[in-house]
């Protein structure tokens, strides 16, 4: 049976960075930074903050900017998303500054985003002019648990060949989306199939713990390999302009293809060890946790063979969270 115990705090060791300075943007939507190269290209766009306590990404924008990074070819936009949350963020309590009313990153359909009903949904619709004219989108996020960094595809075969010429990181996400909603990665033209996507790219970055400034570091190397595929920038512009930036290539890289999600009926879901993601179970039906309290626990255990977990938190732990995914592992 389970038995309900306190998640412990986790220690918040990346500062929140001052962006006063390139807040209000210069496209007239506060947060949004715009250029154009006058050269053909691809409209490329990098955005951060979508959850108000993902810092990582917003270090990397504020580097961007003030590394005065401009590109040879195409248009680049840079956005902060969600300001109000951000303003709110204390490490102490930085769940608390994920989202003002709800999660932004379930927002993008046009009937949500048209309803202007809640901060994220106004927020969303003010940002959609600028995620539809994309044709490469790389969306920064990290994560409330410790983790290796983790890269979300979705099923588009175009994604994961870009995931595998970017070399980097070592773990790849093959993921259908979220049951609560559309992600900025998958709006519009970014959710269609190859046949109908064409040139787009999207990807989502999950860069490690929020509060661990080696997430900074990801969210950087992200960046100079997105940059450089996308054709913007090339290699050796980026490395002049952002040295250190890009990491060691992933000695090999994993595609982790989600199969479905563990979902909580109540906030007393335990797991059975103190799983980080990425734990690799042989044998279907062993038990990695349990679902309810006391008596009532219902077992909850591998559905096959070679099942991989991803990224299991019981920080948010309630009835209808999703606190894991399973995955089958190959070569990507």
């Amino acid at each position: 049976m389970s038995t309900a115990t306190p998640t412990p705090p986790l220690r918040f060791e990346l500062p929140a960075p001052d962006i006063r300075a390139w807040r209000a943007g210069n496209t007239g939507t506060e947060g949004v930074w715009h250029f154009d190269s006058g050269q053909p290209g691809r409209h490329v766009m990098v955005s951060a903050l979508v959850h108000g306590n993902e810092l990582c990404g917003a270090w990397a924008l504020l580097g961007l900017l003030e590394a005065g990074v401009r590109p040879a070819q195409g248009t680049l936009t840079l956005a902060f998303c969600n300001l109000e949350a951000f303003d709110r963020f204390d490490p102490a309590n930085h769940d608390a500054s994920r989202f003002t009313d709800e999660d932004l990153n379930r927002q993008w359909l046009d009937e949500r985003m048209d309803a202007a009903d809640t901060a994220e949904r106004r927020r969303a619709a003010a940002l959609r002019p600028w995620v539809a004219q994309a044709d490469w989108l790389l969306d920064i996020h990290s994560m409330h648990e410790p983790s290796a960094p983790l890269l979300l595809t979705g099923i588009q075969p175009r994604n994961r060949q870009l995931a595998r010429a970017m070399r980097s990181p070592e773990h790849i996400v093959v993921d259908a989306g979220h049951k609560d909603g559309v992600r900025m990665r998958d709006y519009g033209r970014f959710g269609r199939m190859d046949e109908e996507g064409g040139d787009t790219r999207s990807l989502l970055i999950e860069c490690g713990f929020h509060g661990d400034p080696a997430s900074r570091a990801v969210a950087q190397d992200q960046c100079v390999r997105f940059l450089e595929q996308s054709g913007v920038l090339d290699a050796g512009t980026l490395a002049r302009q952002l040295p250190g930036w890009r990491l060691p290539d992933a000695p090999r890289q994993w595609a982790l293809e989600v199969t479905g999600p563990v979902v909580a009926t109540s906030s007393a879901f335990r797991f059975v060890a103190p799983y980080t993601g990425l734990e690799l179970f042989d044998q279907a039906g062993t038990v990695i946790g349990w679902n309810g309290d006391g008596s009532d626990g219902v077992p909850v255990a591998t559905p096959y063979d070679g099942c991989v977990l991803v990224m299991p938190s019981v920080r948010q732990a309630r009835a209808g969270v999703t606190v894991v995914r399973f995955a089958r592992r190959q070569v990507l």
